[in-house]
């Protein structure tokens, strides 16, 4: 059983998609042990709730430095024995120790194709505002493992989404959750609860199950 920790900042969107793929199997041999949030009015904690799921807020906000907050994150999270840590929206930058204890053991859903649209600055309706400013035909959605860079680790999953003439940035963003974000962030965590994910040389190879 593969015991994932969730990590959300908002509404939970991706979380929800997770807890819904887990409830009907699509996602196999795996449970959600806690989801953890830096904001304690994070519509994703009632998420949890309704599906009895182990939640809490740690915030940057309640300790009197960076350094406490990032050991008590940490703290927790290998206390839980979690095998694997999922950014769902998490809008706090992962501390560096934290990346070495769980190496090529968190993953990330990044709204555009990455390398396009990715780095410093790019978040949230910023990276579809950017997209657009462009005149990108086509974005998409990005799972991919955590290292020291921004949204640089090694990529997972990608899934393309047509931009569509007239697309605000709200209607495209919606339009990635739905047809990328949902979807391969769940085939994402089933394929490394199976053991098909390995990471060699830096590059994700994705092996057929055996069994």
């Amino acid at each position: 059983m593969l015991r994932i920790a969730v990590l959300v900042s908002g509404g939970g969107t991706n979380l929800q998609a997770i807890i819904d793929r887990i409830e009907d199997g699509t996602i196999r041999n795996t449970e959600i042990a806690m989801v953890i949030s830096n904001n304690k009015n994070a519509k994703a904690l009632e998420r949890a709730a309704k599906h009895h799921i182990p939640a809490q807020c740690i915030s940057p906000k309640d300790f009197e430095n960076r350094d406490k907050f990032n050991k008590v994150l940490l703290d927790t999270l290998l206390d839980l024995k979690v095998d694997l840590i999922v950014l769902a929206g998490f809008m706090v930058v992962i501390p560096p120790e934290m990346i070495r204890s769980f190496r090529n053991r968190i993953i990330n859903i990044h709204p555009s194709l990455i390398p396009s649209f990715c780095g410093t600055g790019y978040y949230g309706l910023h990276v579809h505002e950017a997209a657009l400013a462009r005149g990108v035909k086509v974005s998409g959605a990005t799972v991919h493992f955590v290292d020291e860079g921004t949204d640089t680790g090694p990529i997972i999953l990608q899934k393309a989404v047509e931009v569509k003439t007239g697309d605000t940035p709200e209607v495209l963003q919606r339009r990635i959750m739905e047809e990328a974000e949902w979807k391969i962030m769940p085939k994402a965590i089933d394929l490394i609860a199976a053991g098909c994910v390995k990471v060699v040389d830096g590059h994700v190879i994705i092996e057929e199950e055996t069994a």
